[in-house]
């Protein structure tokens, strides 16, 4: 992926750059809003990461507001020391695909570019997620497995979608919370290790092969157990 990184923060812009070109991406950055704005209108990218606090701009949402108003559909996703949730909704609604507040693990950062990546691959607008013999209709939220129709509570329904919509992929909780329970902080409650236990004792029971695993300490993978990785329960 040819990735554009604008951020005015030496450090942090040192960080992502690195931690792209080791995951085989390339990177490019700029630290102010006017070059910002010159490289995200004037070039193609597969994916734009950009700061809202930018030298020579008064936000840096107005970047991805022109690439929008361009007709350019460039996956964006703004890190932001601007964690409120009126910020974090203005950033969505101004146009971004994604927004993560900083300070955060590069790692999550990454989850989620590879997510956008996917999303905006060929036939990535399907009706149907499927994982192994799991599918799930996106028009009327029907899942199966096998012969099987599984019934599935709305926060369910959900947790599954994202699941799915990242297989292969650690998932976070940090991750889960604010994209499932539209939560910015964690309660510190067993909130999503009940919900995760509810939907396997639909999704996995009664099959041969488990689905939804947990890593330890780290979070959750969808797959049927052929993905990379280890310590899988």
């Amino acid at each position: 992926m040819r990735c554009l990184v604008i951020e005015d923060e030496i450090d942090t812009s040192n960080y992502i750059c690195k931690g792209l070109r080791d995951a085989g991406h390339s990177a490019s950055a700029c630290a102010s809003g006017a070059e910002g704005k010159a490289l995200a209108l004037g070039s193609e990218w597969d994916i734009v990461i950009l700061d809202r606090m930018l030298p020579g701009c008064r936000d840096g949402l107005a970047i991805v507001e022109q690439m929008r108003a361009q007709g350019k559909s460039t996956p964006v996703i703004i890190v932001s020391a601007l964690n409120s949730i009126e910020a974090r909704v203005g950033g969505l609604r101004g146009g971004a695909d994604d927004y993560l507040s900083k300070p955060f693990a590069f790692s999550e950062l990454l989850a989620r570019v590879e997510a956008l990546q996917r999303r905006s691959a060929p036939g990535a607008d399907s009706a149907q997620l499927q994982v192994a013999d799991l599918k799930l209709d996106l028009r009327t939220l029907r899942v199966t497995r096998g012969n099987k129709v599984i019934a599935l509570q709305p926060r369910e329904y959900r947790l599954l979608e994202y699941l799915m919509r990242n297989v292969g992929q650690v998932v976070t909780r940090t991750m889960l919370l604010e994209s499932v329970w539209d939560y910015h902080f964690d309660p510190q409650t067993n909130v999503i290790d009940v919900q995760i236990s509810r939907l396997r004792a639909k999704v996995d029971k009664d099959f041969p092969v488990m689905l939804i695993h947990t890593l330890r300490g780290v979070g959750y993978r969808m797959g049927d157990g052929t993905e990379a990785g280890s310590a899988l329960e």
